[in-house]
């Protein structure tokens, strides 16, 4: 049986060449995901070990000082942070060979074309420390000196590459907001991670760190190196002794692995995407190999029932028909892997060139990688051969010998069509259930989404036969070419049901994102309109928090005529830990478009407003009174002046800066809303950037800029997601070519008689590519029409968190969805047209 079934792949190598395609491009996906992610990591992780090579000891700052009464402290509350005195008393302790203290924070920094360098969130900002020397041992210096005043910086060698300065230059900088012009005095090498993946970091002297990030006198860490032969274990015991309450030490390696964690989950989400992908275009090439097999199984009924009648069991036969998947998966497998090797070394050259940042380092190719796709794919292609090898060994010899072994008709179709429907009805009713369960609905809504999609996959030879008779009037236009091509179609249901559907799934898939992005992109911008009454909302471009001044700034400018910031406050509201949102209040109905649901937009004094879900949630109404328990632990009586219908702009409870700024330590604002005398327009927001001093690391945003940065966001993820499941389109397009070649080899004696009674080449031709073309667009319509259904459902759960979001159908790009169904029609069916074509026409006769 083994030398049996390879002789039959060596016999049909061009009808699995499509199969060995469909699977190797599925492993291709998975290996070359693995190997991206692995060789990225690997990267990742060697470049961050690089910045721990003088941290033996590192201290912080502990979120819960344990009152230890072993710990040392010279007297009560000395070190409530890490101070100088601390720093001194460390250095003096056995086995230290060296210490550093640093402070850290957000810097970004302009380049010569005044944009902002690096990306955004991982553009920092620390302290040069000098230690034995005069020189700092996390930053050697590559040119120029380290800086000694407010107003010089250093700078990493690659971010002064990329912005186009050098040593003497002067940059644009802000750390929170105001503008600071810095004059570049080094330039440095560094090991940090965060630079290796294409971020930024700005130096200051020590002083001037501590002013902008901490405290003077206060440092966020204190990183210390261990003299010579001092375990690190040891040097920690040592340190543990003399640390006050409120700091806490961890090993070099201890921070080496967690960083190494960190790294690795981070690309574990990335690498579960892809992989999703990979599985989808798995899953849709399990159709083809299903269908190959069902094909090469049927050529062979007499071979095997031969088989069988010479003393082959039926588990001997489905065995030949396994093995024979074996082989095919392992060709498959093997090509697979080397192909995703290959799409691994590409991806990180693609990422390069395109400008982003990638840590050098080897290729990664782990054991496991090699393990999963070998199994992968011979796993894959057995399973989809198993059932048609176990129905080839259910065939009775005489039935087979005598072919009055028939092909299933829609009668014996009943009970399959039973299953699809009760499938599809639970489907149906659980994803329809699903919507009326809000956000908890999303379990529910992805069970009833693959029950429908099973159970209209178990339909579909049903359904090809009502669906493709409707074509009929079309087709008939072809003449006898078009009528033949019909008839073909749904002569084989469960053929045609297998093609259509590889189809189906991948349009689904892209119509349905497609629904929900459209949605969401109107709802954002209705949101916009709906909200804001502001010109703009400014804000930092790294997404955190704006220094208060940058308010005042605004506030001072002739030509604004309201303003307001959005300030951050934590507060207790009764009891319960929370957040108020510090507001200007005589100016906020001039910013604003609240949906007031009860009372009025009072806020002032003690008067606030408060959103829907906050009101709902502490059992408050308009005209309710609350004992508010600000920062600084003083407790005041506040007022619910109104409610109002919150949303992803404007939520929350808001109450006037003037009642939270004199409890804050610290203030900071999440953005300021801004109308000018103007209005929104080109000049306007020129005079407003300058106003601000030309600031990188700000943005001014109008109504329409907020709409297209979200659709930008949005557009860009649906581009990606396109990208990501054009390989399951790939792969069902050779799912049609594959179904084609083979149904032209299975028909070519009746394609030989229709030629011998006169149907010329062209309509051979044109014959087989309506067949193809029909089957295609039966494919397009289900996944079009289920893509629809899913898309309306996950937005009627996105719906119950954004008030402004409705349905809207793409109908532009559904057309071109369903012409690209037709093009894939048209694409596949050029070989297997030629080749039926091209068929000697007394010799197909002949065939058997």
């Amino acid at each position: 049986m083994f030398r049996t079934a390879l002789r039959n792949v060596l016999a049909h190598k061009a009808r699995l060449l499509m199969t060995v395609l469909a699977v190797m491009l599925g492993v291709a996906f998975v290996s070359g995901t693995l190997v991206f992610t692995s060789t990225i990591t690997g990267a990742l992780q060697k470049s961050s070990e690089k910045g721990f090579t003088n941290t033996d000891i590192a201290i912080k700052p502990s979120d819960s000082p344990d009152n230890n009464s072993n710990k040392d402290s010279d007297k009560p509350g000395e070190w409530h942070e890490l101070r100088q005195s601390l720093l001194t008393k460390i250095a003096k302790a056995p086995g230290v060979d060296s210490v550093t203290a640093g402070v850290s924070g957000f810097a970004a920094v302009s380049g010569k074309d005044g944009k902002l360098v690096g990306d955004g969130f991982q553009s920092t900002g620390g302290n040069y420390y000098p230690g034995k020397g005069g020189a700092d041992i996390r930053y050697p210096l590559k040119d120029g000196r380290a800086p000694h005043v407010a107003s010089e910086i250093a700078l990493d060698a690659k971010t002064a590459d990329r912005a186009g300065v050098k040593v003497g230059d002067t940059v644009r900088m802000s750390v929170d907001g105001p503008v600071m012009k810095q004059k570049v005095v080094g330039v440095f090498t560094t090991d940090d991670g965060n630079v290796a993946a294409g971020g930024s970091l700005a130096l200051f002297d020590t002083r001037t760190a501590q002013k902008l990030y901490s405290k003077p006198g206060e440092f966020s860490e204190i990183d210390v190196k261990a003299a010579p032969g001092t375990s690190q274990a040891e040097l920690k015991s040592t340190i543990d002794k003399i640390l006050p309450n409120t700091a806490e030490s961890t090993t070099g390696k201890e921070l080496a692995d967690d960083q190494a964690k960190s790294i690795a989950e981070g690309m574990s989400g990335m690498k579960t995407g892809l992989l999703v992908f990979a599985g989808i275009a798995l899953f849709v090439g399990i159709f083809i190999i299903a269908n190959t097999f069902t094909m090469l199984v049927s050529q062979r009924t007499k071979e095997l029932a031969l088989m069988r009648a010479v003393g082959a069991s039926r588990r001997q036969v489905t065995r030949s028909v396994l093995i024979e998947a074996f082989v095919v998966g392992a060709i498959a497998a093997v090509t697979g892997l080397l192909a995703g090797i290959g799409i691994g070394a590409s991806l990180r050259t693609l990422l390069s060139g395109s400008g982003a940042t990638v840590p050098d380092g080897p290729l990664v190719i782990e054991p496991s990688t090699i393990v999963i796709s070998l199994i992968v794919g011979i796993v894959v292609t057995m399973l989809a051969a198993w059932l048609p090898g176990r129905r080839a060994a259910k065939i009775p010899p005489i039935a087979a010998m005598n072919s009055v072994h028939a092909v299933a008709t829609t009668r014996s179709l009943v009970v399959r069509n039973t299953i699809g429907a009760l499938f599809s009805g639970a489907g149906i009713a659980a994803v329809i259930g699903a919507t009326g369960m809000g956000s908890d609905g999303k379990g529910v809504l992805g069970l009833g989404a693959g029950l429908l999609l099973i159970g209209v996959f178990v339909l579909t030879p049903l359904l090809s036969r009502p669906l493709i008779a409707a074509a009929g009037p079309v087709l008939r236009a072809f003449g006898i070419s078009g009528k033949l091509a019909r008839q073909n179609a749904v002569r084989n249901p469960r053929r045609t049901a297998a093609t259509a559907s590889a189809l189906m799934i991948g349009l689904t898939l892209i119509t349905g994102l497609t629904v929900i992005a459209g949605s969401v992109q109107k709802a954002v911008g209705k949101m916009a309109t709906d909200s804001l009454k502001a010109d703009y909302v400014v804000a930092m471009a790294s997404q955190l928090p704006l220094s208060p001044q940058v308010a005042k700034q605004i506030a001072a400018d002739p030509d604004v005529t309201a303003s307001s910031p959005m300030r951050n406050s934590v507060a207790d509201i009764n009891g319960d830990s929370g957040y108020m949102m510090g507001v200007n209040g005589k100016d906020l109905d001039k910013l604003t478009k609240l949906d007031l649901t009860s009372g009025s937009l009072n806020v002032g004094g003690h008067n606030t407003v408060m959103d829907e879900s906050s009101a709902k949630e502490r059992g408050l109404k308009a005209g309710s009174s609350y004992v508010a328990t600000f920062e600084d632990g003083t407790k005041s009586r506040l007022t619910v002046s109104g409610v109002y219908k919150g949303n992803e702009l404007m939520r929350g409870i808001l109450v006037d800066t003037a009642t939270v700024d004199p409890h804050q330590k610290d203030a900071t604002d999440r953005q300021v809303l801004v109308k000018t005398k103007d209005g929104a327009g080109e000049s306007s927001k020129d005079a407003l950037r300058k106003t601000l001093g030309d600031n990188p690391a700000i943005k001014i945003q109008d109504k329409g800029d907020i709409v297209n940065g979200i659709a930008s966001v949005v557009n860009l993820m649906l581009n990606m997601l396109y990208g990501l499941l054009a390989m399951a389109v790939i792969v069902a397009v050779l799912g049609v070519v594959n179904t084609l070649a083979m149904s032209v080899f299975e028909r070519s004696q009746e394609i030989g008689m229709l030629r011998a009674i006169g149907l010329d080449r062209k309509g051979i031709k044109r014959m087989v590519r309506l067949e193809s073309l029909v089957i295609s667009l039966f494919g397009g319509v289900l996944g079009l029409a289920l893509g629809v259904f899913f898309g309306w459902a996950a937005g009627e759960l996105i719906g119950s968190t954004m008030a402004t979001y409705e349905l809207v159908l793409p109908w532009g790009r559904m057309g071109i969805f369903l012409l690209l169904s037709a093009l894939v029609g048209v694409l596949a069916a050029l070989w297997p047209a030629r080749r039926a074509a091209r068929l000697n026409m007394l010799a197909a006769i002949k065939a058997e």
